[in-house]
């Protein structure tokens, strides 16, 4: 049964978290890629998707505030002390009426409207949907880099755990043969943000330092779709360069 039909249609709410003090590459959402920001790149490959209803950036900066507004780019101006995108969120979402909230992070200006309609799509055909997330297929020489986060699932779709070491260990080479990388992209329903309010980071949260692991430690199940569509998160000078490198390959239509 499709549940989007057979209630209303989902307004879902596309939000993209931007700030400049990221500690790896400062400014980063302002940097150029082919004459660009890359924040504007993210907005407009995002604002492909027909599942969104709205999309909007959320900063911290009146830098970022300033473009958007200079671009017709909606914008909302939310507080600096945010420690994740989740965070942002949550602010935004006391303004905004919508059922599902998707998390299109700035520095991923090679999303695609493809890694959307995934994230998207177990809310409008499933009614046990909360937060939803994508992984792609990870080569084995990738598993132990620390800044590429790996995901396992249950049989379900639903993930067991998240984490930057190799996920899992390869002790029998017999029985597994994939490891699948995380895509930092999620998407929740209204009330899946008000419970990650309400709850206090746990330990592994914080150990790992990723956001996600909050809904698991409390027990609010994660989907997680598969895509074939790898991106590459902004997050150095090495990765600027690459995403730089695949936009001059895509204007050059070669």
């Amino acid at each position: 049964m499709n549940m989007e039909s057979s209630q209303h249609k989902l307004r879902v709410h596309g939000v993209i978290p931007a700030r400049m003090e990221s500690q790896r590459l400062p400014g980063k959402a302002m940097l150029p890629i082919c004459g660009r920001p890359m924040i504007h790149w993210v907005y407009e490959r995002a604002s492909a998707c027909q599942l969104l209803s709205d999309l909007c950036v959320a900063t911290d900066s009146a830098v970022i505030k300033q473009y958007c507004l200079q671009n017709d780019i909606p914008v909302f101006l939310t507080a600096s002390t945010h420690r994740s995108g989740t965070e942002r969120i949550v602010e935004l979402m006391y303004k905004i009426s919508a059922d599902v909230f998707v998390n299109i992070q700035g520095d991923e200006p090679m999303i695609q409207s493809e890694h959307l309609v995934s994230l998207i799509e177990p809310f409008r055909t499933r009614a046990d949907i909360e937060v939803s997330t994508l992984k792609t297929p990870l080569e084995e020489k990738d598993a132990a880099n620390p800044n590429v986060v790996k995901v396992v699932t249950n049989r379900r779709g639903q993930a067991l755990y998240f984490s930057r070491a190799t996920l899992p260990y390869r002790r029998n080479s017999t029985v597994f043969n994939q490891y699948y990388k995380h895509l930092g992209l999620y998407a929740y329903s209204r009330d899946a943000l008000e419970r990650y309010e309400a709850l206090a980071p746990g330990p592994l949260e914080q150990i790992e330092q990723l956001e996600q692991l909050r809904f698991l430690e409390y027990g609010i199940p994660i989907y997680v779709a598969e895509t074939p569509y790898d991106t590459i998160g902004v997050d150095t000078e090495e990765d600027l360069l690459t995403v730089t490198k695949y936009f001059e390959h895509l204007q050059s239509g070669v």
